[in-house]
């Protein structure tokens, strides 16, 4: 009995911390700074997708670039007063990224059900990509930046190497796709809103409407791009032929018309970024 006397005392004051830790990860939830600083992460990642709308629809007109979050990044820093807008970014992201990994956490925990693995498993993708957005900018912000291209192809590689590794790469790959389905899924049924607070009235709210649409659906489009050409990749054994983003988007003007498909993928990314600035305020946190 005293065994099990002193597992019980362990157990509740486990219990008792985690209460105490998920009661002060609400509160600074609550905290007015902490949305307010959450919500630029929109503000960030929406410049992020608009610059490589812009970087994209050059490259589709005949220019060069990179159309992908480095190089995103990498244009904000080469702007007067860049490296202000870079530990902005850092701190944006990183704290958005922060307020996606609680409730990821906090979705999981309690009750099991689908709709409550469904929101942490959403939450914990939110949290990756504004982590990986909040890296991207301190790397530049440390003048150590690094290109997302040479990233995607050393990882793959690595993963190549062994039997593991190639089924994980096969299960991005279709992750991805899968993602991408949903995104375009949301963009066409506008289930997008229901993370919405609201939206602007009028003719505002009405633009509104068309850009998460139509940013939706690019986004879809460019996320299944990125996850077929992992596919393909991995079954070819040829990590040179996946590099991101940026060799997903160059991908399309090897096929017919696709310098007009490019293009309307560009301004597609671009809605989506004006579409998160806009929604850094209507965003249900």
């Amino acid at each position: 009995m005293g065994a099990d006397d002193h597992t019980n005392k362990a157990g509740n004051a486990v219990s008792r911390g985690a209460d105490s830790v998920g009661d002060a990860v609400d509160d600074a939830k609550d905290s007015r700074t902490v949305r307010v600083v959450a919500r630029a992460g929109f503000v960030a990642l929406g410049l992020i997708h608009l610059l490589i709308g812009i970087i994209a629809l050059e490259i589709a007109l005949g220019a060069s670039g990179q159309a992908d979050q480095s190089g995103a990044v990498g244009q904000m820093a080469a702007t007067p007063g860049g490296v202000v807008l870079l530990w902005a970014g850092l701190v944006a992201c990183g704290a958005l990224a922060l307020y996606m990994a609680s409730d990821a956490v906090m979705g999981w925990s309690g009750r099991e059900s689908a709709k409550r693995w469904m929101n942490g498993l959403k939450a914990a993708g939110q949290a990756i990509v504004f982590a990986v957005a909040a890296v991207t900018f301190g790397s530049f912000a440390v003048s150590r930046p690094s290109s997302s291209s040479e990233k995607s192809r050393t990882t793959s590689a690595d993963l190549m190497s062994s039997a593991p590794g190639t089924v994980l790469l096969v299960i991005i790959g279709v992750a991805l796709l899968a993602a991408a389905g949903t995104y375009v899924f949301m963009g066409i049924t506008r289930k997008y809103e229901k993370n919405l607070r609201g939206k602007p009235s009028g003719a505002l709210g009405d633009a509104f409407t068309v850009l998460g649409v139509v940013g939706y659906c690019a986004k879809g489009v460019a996320l299944g791009a990125v996850g077929l050409l992992i596919l393909i990749a991995t079954a070819a054994h040829d990590p040179s032929q996946q590099g991101g983003l940026d060799s997903a988007l160059k991908a399309f003007l090897k096929q017919p018309f696709g310098g007009w498909v490019l293009g309307f993928v560009s301004l597609g990314l671009m809605a989506y970024g004006i579409y998160s600035l806009l929604r850094s305020r209507y965003q249900r946190l």
